[in-house]
């Protein structure tokens, strides 16, 4: 089923407006649900099946509403916004999806795109990203047996694996050891797209995930010790992880779920002065004022920088151009959450932050999803390209 083609109109682009309306029902279902699993173990499960059944896991796929061939990069963050301002434990892992995605369309083979695809058209497999590791983490061991066959054998662990037992379709990254010490093209860090139901148990410790937040995200420490794998579920060449702008230009990606939760704290805050009949306080108006003008701006920098990435994108702009227009709307977007945050705090007071209120709940979420990695390093290196570019602020990012 795909979501967006059922709007009877032929006119209609995707995400319209009229289109759009049409994401309200769903989002308030995930809403509506997102208080059920907010417990350590838990997973929003019921609302990946209807992420599956509206077509939104396939959206990006060639064909599909907004497939990446077609730079809709804008309509994408906006819908990713929409997901993580129902809850943003499920804007979490499906951002990961989308991201497992984007790489799968830049360095996949054709067979392999084929079969991937397939995983989520045909089977509605969940994919994600999980990168990160401490001090044990992920190689793969190249093994070859006695017939010449070539597999390779992980050893290691990676941590904050969102959606962790949930997602069947894991990409994960590791360093590649080979046995030829000549072949260094083959050396490095290296993706690979685990299939999770055609290898070795993955032991899962569960008891790292304790926090503050986030907790129907599930994001386990899984250990991939004894898993094997072939050259079929290698991805790309070793290196590509890394390469720019790809890699530090997806934090728009997250920044758009975060923003989702800042207008999902907006709206919580204005149902509950609207409930307690405190709408005529001018106090209360000011602070609302300045949450929905901060939210506006950042709808204003998602919108602008999917539009500029995809039209650099197209024109071969510098990597590092993108990157750092990417690197300032993380940045700006986390600082209106950060100013929005003590704004909604002042109007709802200590009611307002007990449970079952959603207020509780979506403030803990926000705090600990804005804690990305790096970045004073993010703003280290907006500082480095201003500086060593010639061009008039306003000349600067056209």
């Amino acid at each position: 089923m795909n979501f967006f083609n059922s709007v009877s109109s032929p006119t209609l682009s995707p995400f319209s407006d009229d289109c759009l309306s049409l994401l309200d029902p769903l989002i308030e279902r995930i809403a509506d649900v997102a208080s059920d699993t907010d417990s350590e173990g838990a997973f929003p499960e019921d609302a990946f099946t209807w992420l599956a059944e509206a077509g939104l896991l396939a959206i990006t796929l060639p064909g599909h509403d907004l497939d990446f061939m077609e730079g809709q990069t804008a309509r994408l963050l906006h819908l990713l916004k929409r997901i993580g301002s129902a809850n943003l434990a499920v804007g979490r892992v499906y951002e990961g999806h989308i991201n497992a995605l984007y790489l799968i369309h830049l360095y996949a083979t054709p067979s392999q795109r084929t079969a991937w695809y397939d995983d989520v058209i045909q089977h509605h497999r969940l994919f994600s990203v999980w990168n990160t590791q401490a001090g044990d983490g992920v190689s793969l061991v190249e093994q070859v047996s006695s017939t010449g066959d070539i597999t390779y054998r992980l050893q290691g662990s990676k941590t904050f694996c969102s959606g962790a037992g949930w997602v069947q379709r894991p990409l994960i990254t590791g360093e590649l050891q080979t046995t030829d010490q000549q072949e260094t093209h083959r050396k490095g860090w290296q993706m690979a797209v685990v299939p999770t139901e055609r290898v070795s148990a993955i032991d899962q410790h569960d008891q790292f995930w304790r926090p503050l937040g986030m907790r129907a995200s599930a994001s386990f420490k899984l250990d991939f010790t004894g898993v094997e794998l072939t050259d079929d579920d290698l991805l790309g060449h070793p290196g590509n992880y890394f390469q720019q702008p790809v890699f530090s230009g997806g934090a728009i990606r997250f920044a758009a779920v975060q923003l989702g939760g800042a207008e999902a704290l907006y709206e919580s805050t204005r149902q509950f002065l609207v409930q307690a009949n405190r709408t005529d306080d001018v106090f209360q108006q000011t602070r609302l004022a300045e949450m929905a003008y901060l939210i506006e701006s950042g709808n204003q920098w998602i919108r602008l920088a999917g539009d500029n990435t995809d039209r650099w994108l197209a024109e071969g702009a510098d990597w590092q151009k993108i990157v750092a227009y990417a690197n300032m709307t993380r940045t700006a977007i986390e600082e209106i959450c950060l100013r929005i945050m003590p704004l909604a705090e002042r109007c709802v007071g200590a009611r307002g932050l007990l449970r079952p209120h959603p207020f509780e709940r979506i403030h803990r979420d926000l705090t600990l999803y804005l804690r990305q990695p790096a970045p004073d390093a993010t703003l280290v290196d907006i500082g480095k390209f201003v500086l060593t570019n010639t061009r008039a602020a306003d000349e600067l990012w056209h």
